[in-house]
């Protein structure tokens, strides 16, 4: 593989500098999509075994999470559900998933948004995002609360990789353009303990939304000043998705112990 020709073009660096946002469509093929896909199910039936431990169990706002193998585990909004919503971090969790924060398909481009030949990993996630149960994800940016734990804000920049067809139907990711101009926008101050960390509707153009249609297997790079969201999956389909998130190297993960460097050095 020639990871020159991986590396950040001129179009999608003034993309993600204008916008907060770019995608690259159908990067990975389908045989190992196919492979990413099983792994994603085994990481999920190992956090179901999580659910039967009460101690591990907390709620915030009504919303209840689960800490357990090192992730922390948020289980759908819906009263009573055991349904997993989204899993962070998960590449410990799989020998697979831990090659995956190496892939020069990921790596390349983030070297020219970070401006690093060295590149490390912050957090990552997995989104289920369930057929029918899959719940939508409120407007918010990553940064009011990663500032809590790092000051490299602006250097944080957050790949999708596409698990399935993504679309409205199926609740696909949303971006508003533009959004991450401003940094760090106000949150919603008296809306429960998390309110905070949803950005409020008044400061931003809400007209200015994108959904990210994309086939499976496409990347989407983006801001972490970037207000972002999603729809629930009102559909029969999935619509899963790993969200890994990177940084300079030389510095700790979000949620795990120590530097995760990643090895995809530049040619």
């Amino acid at each position: 593989m020639d990871r020159t020709q991986l590396r950040l073009t001129a179009d999608e660096r003034e993309a993600y500098e204008e916008d907060g946002f770019f995608a690259r469509h159908a990067v990975l093929p389908e045989a190992e999509l196919v492979a990413l896909r099983e792994a994603a199910e085994r990481v999920a039936a190992g956090a179901e075994a999580s659910r039967e431990k009460p101690d591990q169990r907390y709620a915030i706002d009504g919303n209840v999470y689960l800490e357990a193998e090192g992730s922390t585990i948020q289980l759908e909004h819906a009263p009573g559900s055991d349904t997993l919503r989204v899993i962070e971090p998960f590449h410990h969790l799989d020998p697979l998933l831990d090659a995956l924060m190496d892939d020069p398909r990921l790596v390349e481009p983030i070297r020219g948004l970070v401006a690093s030949p060295r590149v490390s990993l912050y957090t990552d996630k997995l989104n289920l995002k369930r057929p029918l149960e899959g719940s939508g994800f409120r407007w918010h940016q990553d940064s009011p609360y990663w500032h809590h734990f790092c000051d490299h804000l602006d250097r944080l920049p957050n790949v999708m990789v596409v698990l399935d067809d993504a679309d409205e139907g199926n609740g696909c990711f949303r971006v508003v353009r533009g959004s991450h101009k401003e940094g760090c926008l106000p949150g919603l101050h008296g809306d429960g303990q998390l309110g905070p960390l949803f950005t409020d509707p008044a400061a931003f153009d809400i007209e200015a939304q994108v959904p990210i249609v994309v086939p499976a297997g496409s990347l989407v790079f983006f801001s972490a000043h970037t207000v972002h969201g999603s729809e629930p999956n009102r559909s029969e389909r999935p619509r899963r998705a790993f969200v890994v998130t990177y940084q300079p190297a030389g510095h700790p993960m979000f949620k795990r112990p120590g530097e995760r460097e990643v090895d995809a050095p530049a040619a």
